[in-house]
């Protein structure tokens, strides 16, 4: 027994020496060389491609079957003289008897100056589509497509091979190129200098993967210098795939950053697990340039609509300087704007949707929760539900332009120059103003206005629009087609509020405003202050208006305006306006007496000043102007030129019966000037208020001849007393006031 065994070793050992001494004759005797035309025609028989071996092949037989290609190039067989990939070299080997096992045993892989190019031509077809596809003749009947019902009778599938295990000690490739063409676009893409190392690669165990490359785009023109660190890990059998460790690093440089460049960096955990249909990326850590974030993403039914869904932090980090850094101009704002942002929210994303929920977003000194959401890509649906603490939209404004600044420096110009000596209405009557007090530039970016979809709510503690501080603000608006509505815009205003509504129509060539507004109790003089103008009124404003206007520019709009207003002041004051003062230079003309002292420049108190506007084309008729002021009613009938922000106005005032002392002796009302309307001529700016008003003297004569002819017609009276009939003293009077 123990011969028998020693026989079998010795006869084993005959046959190892065989096979060793027949692979060393094969690797020594047989040159592969030699069948170079005999492999290309294998090559276009089996695998159906174009192989050109221009340098030489080198092999091992046992126990690795080695191989290393030189100088090889692959093309399709439609297009043999145009290779789409080539390579200098080629090495690997493999163990001969795990093969017998399914299994595959390499060593080292090697490839050195891969060069892939993939074309797409302008009828769409890719080159790579050919690849494995015999050509078909002229003439000839093309195969059945694959999607074709088979007329050959079914065959029971067969249980599927086990897969084949993978065991190679390192994969390394050095200076590879890969390009993309597209024919029809123009567009290419491109990633060379690819550098590749790989530990040993097993199933179930991390693999060390490291790569390098420039990938570069010509629409626009990009350059990007990327390194990817990690270790992979499949089970194939599970059909899930690992990246830990992952760590992308890189430098984006290219027209669209205008000279300026983006350092970035990307690290997380990857996964993907195909038999669940879901990938995920955990801890995520994301840099670019001076922003920062952290976050989580999961994505479900891969198979189907994929679903993401996750959350992101970014800490705060200046976004002006960010967008500068990276060659981009935000449109132009307050200094210091946009330089405190921070954001935490939930995301769930599709392919044509994202979603920002549970958002805590502070923006400078403002802090907001709610949601923002695009629901259609392609529609631009942008759905919003905000709440903020404190919001200053001026903040976020461009500033008055050269031309703003320089019609308003004319105006405030035009209006000092009538201003000195109207308190005590020593000055000529000013005339109207002449220059328009409006922007000509373009008001609304229209072509944007007219693609949007849009559903707002949003809710303020404290807004500030314009200057103006509104309490408890609240907006809701939607916009769709060109046609954007103003469902509510309501506040509170200084003690006071506000509520207003309407739409802005894009679609026309001119756009078209329609705007309704109430103020109820606001104080006009804090209106007016806080656009940073000297107030002509004090008091409470109760306003209703309902206007239309057409155009894109502010004095598009103020020339088309049109519409209805009616307002009422309460509880007032004219400012820097002395009526009585105007009244009392009035009477003393009529009494023929010079006034004694000098003007006194004070305030007109008032109950009520009210009166109804009609607006056409920028000019606002108001026939019913009342004043109430203790004592005296103010009558008023005139225009306000709204295109110059100007008025003119007939005034009349009232003596009710109060007979006080006047401010001098010359003018004392007395008994005689009860009832009698005392007339003014309200010319000038519409910012000087009463004070651009002066005694209207053409009108003033007037009432002195009808005095006049009072005085007489109680002297007719005295003198006739009842000697003549009623009818000839009736006509001798009215003789007399004509």
């Amino acid at each position: 027994m123990k011969a028998f065994g020693k026989i079998l070793g010795l006869v084993l050992l005959g046959l190892l020496l065989i096979i060793v001494a027949a692979g060393f004759a094969l690797t020594h005797l047989f040159d592969p060389n030699d069948y170079k035309d005999e492999i290309r025609q294998i090559a276009r028989d089996k695998a159906h491609i174009e192989l050109t071996l221009n340098g030489d092949i080198g092999w091992s037989l046992f126990p690795w079957l080695g191989l290393e290609l030189h100088e090889a190039s692959v093309a399709t067989l439609a297009k043999p003289t145009e290779p789409f990939a080539d390579l200098q070299m080629l090495g690997l080997s493999v163990r001969v008897l795990p093969l017998l096992r399914r299994e595959v045993q390499m060593s080292d892989v090697r490839v050195e100056g891969l060069n892939l190019r993939l074309n797409r031509d302008k009828n769409g077809h890719g080159n790579w589509e050919d690849i494995g596809k015999v050509p078909v003749a002229p003439g000839a009947t093309p195969p059945a497509s694959p999607d074709a019902p088979a007329s050959e009778p079914s065959v029971a599938v067969e249980k599927p091979a086990q897969p084949i295990r993978l065991d190679i000690d390192s994969l390394t490739v050095n200076n590879a190129r890969v390009e993309y063409t597209d024919e029809l676009t123009g567009k290419q893409f491109s990633a060379e200098s690819i550098q590749l190392s790989t530990g040993p690669v097993h199933d179930s165990t991390n693999i060390p993967v490291k790569a390098t490359a420039f990938l570069g785009t010509n629409q626009p023109v990009l350059r990007v210098r990327t390194e990817l660190n990690g270790e992979l890990r499949f089970e194939r059998a599970l059909q899930r795939y690992k990246f830990e460790d992952l760590k992308l690093t890189g430098e984006l440089a290219g027209d669209p950053l205008h000279g300026k460049t983006m350092t970035f960096s990307a690290q997380g955990q990857l996964l993907l697990d195909k038999a669940a249909n879901v990938a995920e990326w955990t801890g995520i850590k994301i840099s670019a340039n001076q922003l920062r974030a952290l976050g989580e993403l999961k994505a479900n039914d891969l198979d189907k609509t994929p679903q993401i869904s996750g959350g992101i932090s970014i800490a705060q980090f200046d976004l002006a300087k960010f967008v500068d850094s990276i060659g981009q101009t935000l449109p132009a704002m307050g200094e210091g704007s946009l330089s405190k942002v921070e954001l935490v929210s939930r995301v769930a994303a599709t392919p044509t949707s994202l979603a920002f929920d549970n958002i805590n977003l502070k923006l400078d000194d403002s802090s907001l929760s709610g949601r923002i959401a695009v629901e259609d890509f392609a529609k631009q649906s942008l759905r919003a539900i905000l709440k903020a603490d404190t919001f200053n939209v001026d903040r976020y404004l461009p500033p008055k332009s050269a031309q703003a600044n320089s019609a308003a420096q004319t105006r405030q110009a035009e209006v000092a120059s009538t201003e000195a000596g109207a308190v005590a209405g020593t000055t000529p009557l000013p005339d109207k103003p002449s220059k328009t007090a409006w922007s000509t530039e373009r008001l609304l970016p229209v072509e944007r206005l007219a693609k949007l979809d849009v559903n707002a709510d949003l809710t303020f503690g404290q807004l500030t629009l314009d200057k103006l501080p509104i309490q408890n603000a609240a907006l809701k608006a939607t916009g769709q087609g060109g046609l954007l509505t103003l469902t509510n815009l309501s506040g509170d205003l200084y003690n006071g509020s506000f509520v207003a509504n309407g739409t802005l129509d894009v679609r026309p060539s001119a756009p078209v405003l329609n705007l309704q507004t109430r103020l109820n109790r606001v104080p006009a003089e804090k209106i007016i202050e806080s656009q940073g103008k000297n107030p002509p009124v004090k008091g409470l404003v109760t306003l209703t208006s309902s206007l239309t206007g057409s155009g894109n520019s502010q004095q598009a709009l103020i020339d088309t305006l049109n519409g209805n207003a009616s307002f009422v002041i309460n509880n007032g004051v004219l400012l820097n306006a002395n009526l009585e003062q105007q009244l009392c230079k009035g009477i003393a003309t009529l009494n023929r007496k010079t006034l004694s002292g000098e003007p006194r420049g004070k305030d007109t108190p008032f109950e009520e000043l009210k009166g109804n506007l009609t607006v056409r084309n920028g000019i606002a008729s108001n026939p019913d102007l009342k004043v109430r002021i203790p004592g005296m009613t103010v009558n008023g009938d005139g225009d306000i030129d709204l295109r110059v922000l100007g008025m003119d106005y007939r005034v009349g005032i009232i003596v009710e019966g109060d007979t006080s002392a006047m401010p001098d002796p010359a003018c004392q009302v007395g008994e005689k000037f009860v009832g009698v309307e005392w007339p003014l001529r309200c010319r000038g700016p519409l910012e000087l208020g009463a004070k651009a008003c002066r005694i209207d003297n053409d009108r003033l004569g007037q009432v002195a001849s009808k005095m006049a002819g009072n005085k007489l017609s109680e002297k007719i009276d005295e003198k006739l007393g009842d000697k003549v009939s009623p009818e000839l003293k009736n006509a001798l009077k009215g003789l007399f006031k004509r």
